[in-house]
Protein backbone atom coordinates (compact mmCIF):
# COMPACT_ATOMS: atom_id res chain seq x y z
CA UNK A 1 0.00 0.00 0.00
CA UNK A 2 1.21 3.67 -0.66
CA UNK A 3 -0.18 6.39 1.45
CA UNK A 4 0.42 9.78 0.67
CA UNK A 5 -0.29 12.86 3.28
CA UNK A 6 -0.93 16.34 1.48
CA UNK A 7 0.09 18.67 4.41
CA UNK A 8 1.50 22.27 5.12
CA UNK A 9 3.86 20.60 8.35
CA UNK A 10 5.49 17.38 6.85
CA UNK A 11 7.87 17.51 9.75
CA UNK A 12 5.32 16.13 11.73
CA UNK A 13 4.83 12.65 11.10
CA UNK A 14 8.89 12.16 10.68
CA UNK A 15 8.11 10.69 14.41
CA UNK A 16 4.97 8.71 13.62
CA UNK A 17 6.38 6.96 10.75
CA UNK A 18 9.62 5.98 11.90
CA UNK A 19 8.32 4.24 15.38
CA UNK A 20 6.23 1.20 16.39
CA UNK A 21 4.16 -0.68 14.39
CA UNK A 22 4.26 1.93 10.83
CA UNK A 23 7.92 1.70 10.97
CA UNK A 24 8.51 -1.50 11.21
CA UNK A 25 5.54 -1.79 8.34
CA UNK A 26 7.61 0.69 6.64
CA UNK A 27 10.93 -1.09 6.90
CA UNK A 28 9.73 -4.87 5.76
CA UNK A 29 8.56 -2.62 2.40
CA UNK A 30 4.71 -3.18 3.13
CA UNK A 31 3.94 0.39 2.94
CA UNK A 32 5.23 3.07 1.99
CA UNK A 33 4.51 6.31 3.84
CA UNK A 34 5.26 9.90 2.55
CA UNK A 35 4.41 13.35 3.89
CA UNK A 36 3.84 16.21 1.15
CA UNK A 37 3.98 20.01 1.59
CA UNK A 38 1.37 21.02 -0.95
CA UNK A 39 3.17 24.77 -0.50
CA UNK A 40 5.20 23.30 -2.96
CA UNK A 41 2.62 23.23 -5.49
CA UNK A 42 1.69 26.56 -5.48
CA UNK A 43 1.16 29.06 -8.58
CA UNK A 44 2.09 32.45 -6.58
CA UNK A 45 5.54 34.44 -6.24
CA UNK A 46 5.05 33.81 -1.65
CA UNK A 47 3.62 30.56 -2.50
CA UNK A 48 0.72 31.35 -0.25
CA UNK A 49 -2.01 28.11 -0.12
CA UNK A 50 -4.85 30.51 1.73
CA UNK A 51 -6.75 33.54 0.83
CA UNK A 52 -9.74 35.30 2.62
CA UNK A 53 -13.44 33.71 1.63
CA UNK A 54 -15.36 35.25 -0.65
CA UNK A 55 -18.40 37.34 1.14
CA UNK A 56 -16.37 38.09 4.29
CA UNK A 57 -15.95 36.69 7.07
CA UNK A 58 -12.72 35.42 10.02
CA UNK A 59 -9.99 33.10 9.18
CA UNK A 60 -8.44 32.17 5.82
CA UNK A 61 -9.66 29.17 3.34
CA UNK A 62 -7.35 26.84 1.60
CA UNK A 63 -7.21 27.58 -2.24
CA UNK A 64 -8.15 24.81 -4.49
CA UNK A 65 -4.87 25.18 -7.39
CA UNK A 66 -2.06 24.01 -4.77
CA UNK A 67 -4.09 20.80 -3.59
CA UNK A 68 -5.82 19.63 -6.74
CA UNK A 69 -1.89 19.58 -8.85
CA UNK A 70 -0.31 18.30 -5.70
CA UNK A 71 -2.76 15.40 -6.15
CA UNK A 72 -2.87 15.08 -9.93
CA UNK A 73 0.84 15.02 -10.29
CA UNK A 74 1.12 12.40 -7.51
CA UNK A 75 -1.92 10.90 -9.92
CA UNK A 76 0.25 11.21 -12.94
CA UNK A 77 3.20 8.91 -10.66
CA UNK A 78 1.25 6.07 -10.67
CA UNK A 79 -1.31 6.41 -13.77
CA UNK A 80 -4.27 5.16 -11.73
CA UNK A 81 -6.21 7.89 -9.50
CA UNK A 82 -5.73 6.83 -5.94
CA UNK A 83 -8.65 6.78 -3.39
CA UNK A 84 -8.27 11.12 -2.42
CA UNK A 85 -9.40 11.42 1.78
CA UNK A 86 -10.47 14.79 3.23
CA UNK A 87 -9.96 14.94 7.03
CA UNK A 88 -12.77 17.49 7.94
CA UNK A 89 -14.90 18.27 11.22
CA UNK A 90 -17.79 18.06 8.69
CA UNK A 91 -16.89 14.39 7.44
CA UNK A 92 -18.02 10.97 7.64
CA UNK A 93 -16.83 9.30 11.42
CA UNK A 94 -13.83 7.25 11.59
CA UNK A 95 -15.15 3.70 12.19
CA UNK A 96 -13.60 0.34 11.98
CA UNK A 97 -15.05 -0.75 9.44
CA UNK A 98 -13.97 2.23 7.11
CA UNK A 99 -10.34 1.36 8.38
CA UNK A 100 -10.90 -1.97 6.75
CA UNK A 101 -12.51 -0.76 3.96
CA UNK A 102 -9.56 1.78 3.14
CA UNK A 103 -6.71 -1.05 4.11
CA UNK A 104 -8.10 -2.80 0.35
CA UNK A 105 -6.86 0.23 -1.64
CA UNK A 106 -3.74 0.29 -2.99
CA UNK A 107 -3.11 4.36 -2.95
CA UNK A 108 -4.66 6.43 -0.71
CA UNK A 109 -4.02 10.57 -0.63
CA UNK A 110 -4.66 12.40 2.85
CA UNK A 111 -5.20 16.03 2.76
CA UNK A 112 -4.52 17.82 5.74
CA UNK A 113 -6.12 20.96 6.40
CA UNK A 114 -5.31 24.43 8.51
CA UNK A 115 -6.99 28.08 8.89
CA UNK A 116 -10.87 28.63 8.66
CA UNK A 117 -11.43 25.33 5.95
CA UNK A 118 -11.36 24.13 2.56
CA UNK A 119 -12.30 25.96 -1.19
CA UNK A 120 -15.83 23.90 -1.22
CA UNK A 121 -14.55 22.70 -4.78
CA UNK A 122 -11.84 20.98 -3.39
CA UNK A 123 -14.59 18.52 -1.72
CA UNK A 124 -17.14 18.67 -5.00
CA UNK A 125 -14.19 17.75 -7.22
CA UNK A 126 -11.60 16.61 -5.81
CA UNK A 127 -12.11 14.20 -2.97
CA UNK A 128 -13.51 10.38 -2.85
CA UNK A 129 -14.30 10.48 1.02
CA UNK A 130 -14.64 12.77 3.61
CA UNK A 131 -13.33 11.81 7.53
CA UNK A 132 -13.84 13.05 11.25
CA UNK A 133 -12.05 10.97 14.20
CA UNK A 134 -14.85 12.85 16.63
CA UNK A 135 -16.96 15.90 17.26
CA UNK A 136 -14.56 18.21 17.96
CA UNK A 137 -12.01 20.44 16.08
CA UNK A 138 -8.43 20.79 15.98
CA UNK A 139 -5.48 23.26 14.92
CA UNK A 140 -4.95 21.06 12.04
CA UNK A 141 -5.93 17.86 10.33
CA UNK A 142 -2.47 16.42 10.79
CA UNK A 143 -3.57 14.41 13.69
CA UNK A 144 -6.51 13.24 12.55
CA UNK A 145 -4.55 11.15 9.71
CA UNK A 146 -2.00 9.73 11.96
CA UNK A 147 -4.99 8.03 13.92
CA UNK A 148 -6.32 6.79 10.37
CA UNK A 149 -2.71 5.54 8.86
CA UNK A 150 -2.34 3.38 12.30
CA UNK A 151 -5.72 2.67 12.32
CA UNK A 152 -5.33 1.11 8.44
CA UNK A 153 -1.94 0.13 8.41
CA UNK A 154 -2.07 -2.22 11.30
CA UNK A 155 -4.66 -4.83 9.20
CA UNK A 156 -2.58 -4.82 6.15
CA UNK A 157 -0.91 -8.25 6.21
CA UNK A 158 2.51 -9.37 7.62
CA UNK A 159 2.43 -5.74 9.85
CA UNK A 160 0.56 -7.53 13.10
CA UNK A 161 2.85 -10.11 14.60
CA UNK A 162 -0.61 -12.23 15.39
CA UNK A 163 -2.06 -11.82 12.41
CA UNK A 164 -5.46 -13.14 14.71
CA UNK A 165 -5.07 -9.70 16.50
CA UNK A 166 -6.62 -7.38 14.35
CA UNK A 167 -9.57 -9.69 13.87
CA UNK A 168 -10.48 -9.92 17.51
CA UNK A 169 -9.79 -6.19 18.37
CA UNK A 170 -12.29 -4.06 19.69
CA UNK A 171 -14.92 -3.32 17.18
CA UNK A 172 -13.70 -5.63 14.44
CA UNK A 173 -16.64 -7.89 15.76
CA UNK A 174 -19.22 -5.38 16.26
CA UNK A 175 -18.03 -5.56 20.00
CA UNK A 176 -15.82 -5.01 22.47
CA UNK A 177 -13.10 -6.99 23.20
CA UNK A 178 -12.98 -9.27 26.13
CA UNK A 179 -10.48 -8.97 28.94
CA UNK A 180 -7.04 -9.73 29.04
CA UNK A 181 -4.80 -11.33 31.61
CA UNK A 182 -0.93 -12.64 31.83
CA UNK A 183 1.57 -13.78 34.47
CA UNK A 184 1.28 -13.59 37.95
CA UNK A 185 -1.91 -15.69 38.24
CA UNK A 186 -2.58 -13.99 41.24
CA UNK A 187 -1.68 -10.19 41.89
CA UNK A 188 -2.14 -8.41 45.35
CA UNK A 189 -5.00 -11.14 46.00
CA UNK A 190 -6.31 -10.37 42.23
CA UNK A 191 -6.60 -14.08 40.69
CA UNK A 192 -7.48 -14.71 36.86
CA UNK A 193 -10.27 -16.33 36.04
CA UNK A 194 -9.86 -20.40 36.60
CA UNK A 195 -11.36 -20.63 33.04
CA UNK A 196 -8.09 -18.88 31.12
CA UNK A 197 -5.88 -21.37 33.34
CA UNK A 198 -7.79 -24.39 32.86
CA UNK A 199 -6.09 -25.55 29.17
CA UNK A 200 -9.82 -26.38 28.19
CA UNK A 201 -10.33 -24.38 25.00
CA UNK A 202 -13.64 -24.51 24.03
CA UNK A 203 -14.54 -23.44 27.57
CA UNK A 204 -12.05 -20.11 26.91
CA UNK A 205 -13.78 -19.37 23.81
CA UNK A 206 -17.12 -19.57 25.24
CA UNK A 207 -16.09 -17.16 28.39
CA UNK A 208 -13.99 -14.51 25.87
CA UNK A 209 -17.47 -14.47 23.73
CA UNK A 210 -19.34 -14.12 26.79
CA UNK A 211 -17.26 -11.21 28.30
CA UNK A 212 -17.14 -9.04 25.14
CA UNK A 213 -20.42 -9.57 25.03
CA UNK A 214 -20.82 -8.29 28.63
CA UNK A 215 -18.50 -5.81 28.36
CA UNK A 216 -20.41 -4.25 25.17
CA UNK A 217 -24.08 -4.52 27.22
CA UNK A 218 -22.45 -2.29 29.89
CA UNK A 219 -20.02 -0.17 28.08
CA UNK A 220 -21.39 0.31 24.34
CA UNK A 221 -24.57 -1.60 24.29
CA UNK A 222 -25.64 0.72 21.33
CA UNK A 223 -23.40 -1.41 19.60
CA UNK A 224 -25.63 -4.73 19.98
CA UNK A 225 -28.22 -3.57 17.60
CA UNK A 226 -26.18 -4.27 15.12
CA UNK A 227 -24.47 -7.16 16.28
CA UNK A 228 -24.12 -10.68 14.82
CA UNK A 229 -25.95 -12.80 17.42
CA UNK A 230 -27.32 -16.49 17.93
CA UNK A 231 -30.65 -16.22 19.78
CA UNK A 232 -28.88 -18.07 22.52
CA UNK A 233 -26.58 -15.37 23.05
CA UNK A 234 -29.57 -12.53 22.92
CA UNK A 235 -31.56 -14.85 25.51
CA UNK A 236 -28.25 -14.85 27.68
CA UNK A 237 -27.65 -11.09 27.42
CA UNK A 238 -31.25 -10.27 28.44
CA UNK A 239 -30.58 -12.20 31.53
CA UNK A 240 -27.64 -10.13 32.39
CA UNK A 241 -28.37 -7.10 34.91
CA UNK A 242 -28.19 -3.73 33.08
CA UNK A 243 -25.00 -1.18 34.20
CA UNK A 244 -26.55 1.55 35.48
Amino acid sequence: MKIDVLTLFPEMFDGVFGASILGKAREKGIVSLAAINFREYSTNKHNTVDDYPYGGGGGMVLKPEPVFAAVEALQVDEGVRPRVILMCPQGESFTQQKAEELSKEEHIVIVCGHYEGYDERIREHLVTDELSIGDYVLTGGEIPAMTVIDSVVRLLPGVLGNETSAVTDSYSTGLLEHPHYTRPAEFRGWAVPDVLISGHHANIEVWRRQQSLLRTLQRRPDLLEHAELSDKERKWLAEQPQSE
